[in-house]
């Protein structure tokens, strides 16, 4: 009798190890379809003018891409063609100014709506991003010492894909150093070492070298010039290392509590101990490179982003420039005076995919852009909550 009951524990151990019935079962993908009467409400806390240019500089970059471009939705492949189809459709709609209620009974008719898997509670982690401004001079001088670097003249992009095919979709960033290409400089090699002196122009010089770093978190900002000028400046490219999050290193050596962290508290923290803000710096290796743009910002697909309108995602698994709709959480005001949020509020809106992040990895992930001022840096450094994520597209046929 013992050894039957030994074996037969033993085969359900096995059929467990072969099967993983110890695991939760795996995610249909990172979009699922819902069915109708699964679809969430659609109420929207904003009016429908930030929308309208949203969604009308995303049919801007579908219109550039060949009609027949895939968009993947989970299990469900679209084309570009399709995707204009859908968005004009919705644009004309909400022209209309409809009510909640019609709107959602629209969408029920005409739309299929996809829900993101999320993370492994199932839900996505939002976080924001702004449009940060900066003070700088267009010449160095003691008051105007850190450089706003253009892209470098050395930096090079290797597609894999040309070496083999396994490796399409890969891509590697570097440069040639005599006969062979190695990882581009890091961080500490650029701004400790002057790596890219007589390499790569300077599009301008700031006093702030916390400003500099968060600008490049950003990825895109506004200088403001001694003479009155006001350049644009938005990402173009980085060096290819990875981003490692100072805020996790300030965690993890005790100097800022995890339930208190946030940009606001990162800068204050380095205003109170500027001798290690190199160190804290160097932590992440990544660097970027900005171009000056006449207009923006901009997100990855060149779409020129309204505020509270366009999120940033994992272009790897989500379709860009699509319509997408969010149930998340928002500062009640400004802040306390101190930038600390009074309150959090729920609240939801529809949105476009027009940008990706280096930290905004996964289908538990999206970056909110909040515009520019006060409101928008608030909500931008303490946004860190969970919510959910949809995507709309047109029911093929309709």
């Amino acid at each position: 009798m013992k050894i039957t009951a030994a074996l037969r524990i033993a085969g359900l151990l096995l059929l467990c190890l072969v099967a993983g019935c110890a695991k939760p079962p795996a995610p249909e993908g990172p979009l699922v379809r819902l069915a109708p009467a699964s679809q969430p409400d659609f109420a929207d806390d904003l009016a429908f003018e930030g929308l309208v240019e949203s969604l009308t500089e995303s049919l801007k970059y579908l219109r550039r891409l060949p009609a027949d471009t895939p968009f993947r939705f989970g299990a469900d492949t679209y084309d570009a063609a399709h995707m204009i189809r859908s968005i004009e459709r919705f644009l004309a709609y909400i022209k209309s100014r409809p009510s909640p209620e019609a709107l959602g009974d629209f969408i029920r008719r005409q739309y299929r709506v996809y829900r993101a898997a999320g993370g492994d509670s199932g839900k996505v982690l939002f976080t924001g991003y702004y449009e940060p401004f900066l003070i700088g001079s267009r010449q160095r001088s003691a008051a105007f010492s850190h450089p706003i670097y253009g892209p470098p003249d050395d930096l090079a992009v290797v597609d894999l894909a040309a070496f083999s095919e396994k490796l399409a979709g890969k891509k590697i960033v570097g440069r040639v150093s005599g006969r062979t290409f190695v990882p581009y400089h890091d961080r500490k090699e650029i701004d400790g070492d002057g790596a890219l002196q007589g390499k790569a122009p300077v599009l301008a010089w700031v006093s702030d070298p916390a400003a500099l770093f968060f600008l490049q978190i950003q990825g895109s900002g506004k200088v403001f010039l001694e003479n009155g000028d006001v350049l644009n400046v938005h990402y173009h490219s980085s060096n290819g290392r990875p981003y490692r999050s100072i805020g996790s290193l300030l965690i993890r050596e005790n100097k800022i509590p995890r339930e208190l962290m946030s940009m606001q508290k990162i800068r204050a923290y380095l205003r109170e101990h500027p001798d290690e803000m190199e160190r804290i710096f160097n932590y992440n290796p990544s660097y970027v490179f900005f171009s000056l743009e006449k207009d923006g910002p901009y997100g990855a697909i060149r779409a020129k982003l309204a505020p509270g309108r366009a999120i940033a995602v994992d272009r790897k698994i989500f379709p860009m420039g699509a319509v997408a709709f969010i149930q998340a959480q928002k500062p009640a005001a400004d802040g306390d005076g101190a930038g600390t949020p009074l309150s959090w509020e729920p609240f939801s809106r529809f949105v476009s995919s027009q940008d990706t992040g280096g930290a905004i990895k996964g289908p538990g992930r999206a970056d909110i852009f909040w515009g520019s001022g006060p409101y928008a840096e608030v909500a931008a450094g303490h946004l860190k909550h969970p919510g959910d994520l949809y995507f709309l597209v047109l029911t093929p046929g309709v």
